[in-house]
Order: structure tokens, then C-alpha cells, then sequence
């Protein structure tokens, strides 16, 4: 008698998310991290000294036209010292939608060879990115220094904004890695997102300078909120709990992506 073959229907299966398994290889995130921050810094001769020299350069231009010659009012806090955070966060989280975006078609070849939870990609470039912020930092902590600007015992508090930075990075690039696997033209909407976002987000101004009837829009954007919080656990300035109105469709996006993205994984190894 011929054995009968059962094929599953997986079209309705609900989709779990399978985050215990992303966990189980963790070891292979910190192996992927590492590697991309040996290969970025490694096989040039100024090393990390990049990172470093690319933050002070942009601190020093944002300052140059911004404090010196459009000469925005920060209240006692030197405008360099107060830009900086705002640069700090925008930086990291373009940084996520730029290499976690577009992650799944940087690493096509070892997708089609080996079997690891696709999630691993997007989330390790991440964490490289920290690695970057963390240099960043260094360059903040030498300006307060040099100036004699004490921060504020909220900076405590720091770890939930650069989780909340990542979160904000990820929201977006989770749905771009596994939408650029099937469209590639979505890969025009990262310089967007960068070229336009930076102008629309208070990283160079204070947010008091956006007229009352369009504050509002300004508590919608996430990033907005993420600067401010920064701003808060190292200035002790304002923080408005309006900003959680930007901060819940973000979780909701990031929840949105977390399924889409498994929804299409098993996908991918052919789609790349």
C-alpha cells in the first residue's frame, strides 16, 4: 500500500514571531558584529580614528553655522554641547536604516548557503552601531570637558534613549530589509528619509523655535522625541509627554515589521 503524503498548509498558519530563537543565537549576533567592526576598522591605516575624526568634523561645521553664524539661542548651554546629542541620535538612527536596511541584500550569499534566523541581520547591524555612537560619545564627554559643562544626574537614564534611538531605527528598517528583497526601488526611500527627516527633526534647533500651531507635528516625529530625551537625561531640559504620540504608532510599526519580516523570511534565500 503507497504511503500517503500529508502537504501542510501554511497560507492561514498564524506567524509566530520566534524571538526565543533569535536569543539562541546570540552568539552568532556578537560574531557578526564583531567581524563588520574589525573589517570597517581594521583594514584602514587611521582605524577607529575615523569615527572619531568624522564626529568632531561634523560637530565643528554644525557649530560654525548654526551657533556662529546663525547664532541660535541655547540658554546657558553652548550650542555645540546642545547640537551634539541631537547628532549623536540622528546619526545612529540612520546609521540603523542605512546598514540594518539593507542588510538581508549585503549578506544574500551566506543566506543561500546556511540556515540562522534572517531577524539576526538587521538586529546585529544594530549593535554595530552602537560601537559607532559609543565613539561619538567620547567626542561629547571631550566638549563638556573643554567647556566645563556639568551634565545632569539624568544621565542615569541614557540607556532607555539609545534603546529607544534603536527602536525608532529599527521600526523603519525591519520593514525595508525585507521589502527591498522583493522591490529594490525601495532602496530610494533611505537617502529620503536622511536628506529630508534631519530637516524636519530638532537635531540643530531648539524645538521652543517651532511656531505653537505646528508643535504638534513636531511631537508626531519619533526621532523628536528620542533628541529630547537625550537632551533631558544630560541637560535635565523639558521634556513633553506629548512626545509619547509619536512614541506608540513607532511600536506599533516595530511590532508590524517584527511579523512582516517573518512572514516573508522564509522567502527570502529565493527572492535574493
Amino acid at each position: 500500500m503507497a504511503e500517503k503524503i500529508i502537504i501542510e498548509n501554511t497560507r492561514n498558519k498564524p506567524i509566530r514571531l520566534k524571538l526565543k530563537q533569535v536569543w539562541e543565537y546570540r552568539a552568532l549576533i556578537k560574531a557578526f558584529a564583531i567581524r563588520d567592526i574589525k573589517t570597517q576598522y581594521i583594514q584602514t591605516k587611521l582605524g577607529i580614528l575615523w569615527s572619531f575624526i568624522q564626529a568632531f568634523t561634523a560637530a565643528m561645521i554644525v557649530n560654525f553655522f548654526f551657533g556662529y553664524l546663525m547664532k541660535i539661542d541655547t540658554g546657558n548651554i553652548p550650542y555645540i554641547i546642545f547640537a551634539f546629542p541631537g547628532l549623536i541620535a540622528w546619526y545612529y538612527f540612520t546609521y540603523i536604516i542605512s546598514y540594518s536596511g539593507t542588510s538581508l541584500l549585503q549578506s544574500q550569499n551566506i543566506i543561500k548557503k546556511v540556515y540562522f534566523p534572517r531577524l539576526i541581520l538587521p538586529i546585529y547591524k544594530s549593535f554595530v552601531g552602537l560601537f559607532e555612537l559609543l565613539s561619538w560619545s567620547v567626542i561629547f564627554i571631550g566638549l563638556c570637558l573643554f567647556y566645563q559643562f556639568p551634565v545632569s544626574i539624568n544621565t542615569i537614564f541614557i540607556p532607555i534613549a539609545v534603546l529607544l534611538n534603536m527602536v525608532v531605527g529599527l521600526s523603519i528598517a525591519l520593514w525595508l530589509s525585507a521589502i527591498t528583497v522583493r522591490y529594490r526601488d525601495a532602496l530610494m526611500i533611505i537617502p529620503f528619509l536622511v536628506g529630508f527627516g534631519i530637516f524636519v527633526t530638532p537635531v540643530f534647533f531648539t524645538s521652543i523655535m517651532i511656531p505653537e500651531a505646528y508643535s504638534f507635528f513636531i511631537y508626531l516625529n519619533p526621532m523628536a522625541g528620542v533628541i529630547a530625551l537625550y537632551r533631558w537625561c544630560l541637560f535635565n531640559s523639558d521634556f513633553s509627554f506629548y512626545y509619547l504620540f509619536g512614541f506608540i504608532p513607532t511600536f506599533v510599526l516595530f511590532l508590524g515589521g517584527l511579523f512582516y519580516f517573518r512572514r516573508v523570511e522564509s522567502k527570502m534565500a529565493d527572492l535574493i
